[in-house]
């Protein structure tokens, strides 16, 4: 009765408006060339296409050789401008049924291996942009990033670079708007070089550790979460993550965190060497700010 006497105080009092929901994939499709990709993207990427459109915003990592496949069946009314093929482009985009507005990519300042060592400099990797204008006036900044990979020191060096260069980008361009990150990050919670739990300092809520975990964040430096026996479950941590955070405006309230399973060839086989990861959230919008 307290709750909605309440919330009825709030909805009188126009605060508060109606609860919308908003569904995000993040997916590395593996879209190197073929005789690069540890995929099947020749015969995949087609198959992935109209997957997608189960979901209100879709980013995508390795985007390149095959991106007229990944998008000959989609219905997403905005499509960001393929970057390119390797070497041209970073290999991300972004799919949406909302409306999208300022969208632009960033390069990573720093990166590390052109032929070995993840390769990470034979293309110009890093993040991008965007500004969803959703349903009652919500305004909900997206990024999309491919962290520098492997472990050696220099990549480890790298890539906690790119997170904090990212993270900086968002304090000084995202101050005060609800914020979603998603993407490839390249990174794990308990890799003691890696910089995740800046973010986990800095208000965000990372999707499968409040989904899975509980809320309960692996700590620096402790053994890798590696059995995936279970996709969803709190010890398989995987690199692909999407990370929230609500405003003053904007309340992103997680629903759901998954794998989706149906991801899969005739055979039963992925259709990417990366599994998508998905984050359904309710959100609301509090009209006194």
């Amino acid at each position: 009765m307290k709750f909605l006497i309440g919330f009825l105080v709030l909805v009188l009092s126009g605060t508060v408006t109606a609860q919308h929901s908003l569904t995000v994939l993040t997916y590395n499709v593996a879209g190197l060339p073929a005789f690069l990709s540890s995929g099947n993207p020749a015969e995949n990427t087609a198959a992935i296409s109209p997957l997608l459109n189960d979901y209100d915003v879709v980013v995508v990592q390795e985007d390149f050789s095959y991106h007229d496949d990944l998008v000959s069946g989609l219905n997403h009314s905005y499509q960001s401008p393929h970057s390119g093929g390797v070497i041209v482009g970073d290999g991300m985009n972004q799919f949406a049924s909302v409306d999208v507005g300022g969208f632009s990519r960033i390069t990573w300042d720093d990166c590390y291996g052109l032929f070995s060592n993840g390769a990470d400099c034979l293309t110009p990797k890093g993040f991008s942009f965007s500004r969803l204008q959703l349903d009652g006036g919500a305004v909900v900044d997206l990024y999309n990033l491919h962290a520098d990979a492997d472990i050696d020191e220099q990549s480890n060096a790298a890539r906690a670079s790119n997170l904090l260069q990212l993270l900086a980008y968002i304090e000084q361009h995202s101050a005060g708007n609800a914020v979603i990150v998603a993407g490839d990050t390249n990174s794990r919670y308990t890799r003691s070089p890696d910089r995740l739990h800046d973010y986990i300092d800095a208000g965000f809520a990372d999707a499968w550790v409040e989904m899975s975990r509980g809320g309960d964040y692996p700590a620096s430096g402790a053994p890798a979460l590696t059995d995936c026996a279970d996709k969803n479950s709190g010890s398989c941590e995987r690199v692909d993550k999407i990370l929230y955070r609500s405003s003053a405006s904007v309340t992103l309230e997680l629903q759901d965190a998954h794998v989706p399973s149906h991801f899969v060839d005739e055979s039963g086989e992925p259709l990417s060497d990366h599994d998508p990861v998905l984050a359904s959230f309710d959100y609301t919008v509090n009209s006194g700010h």
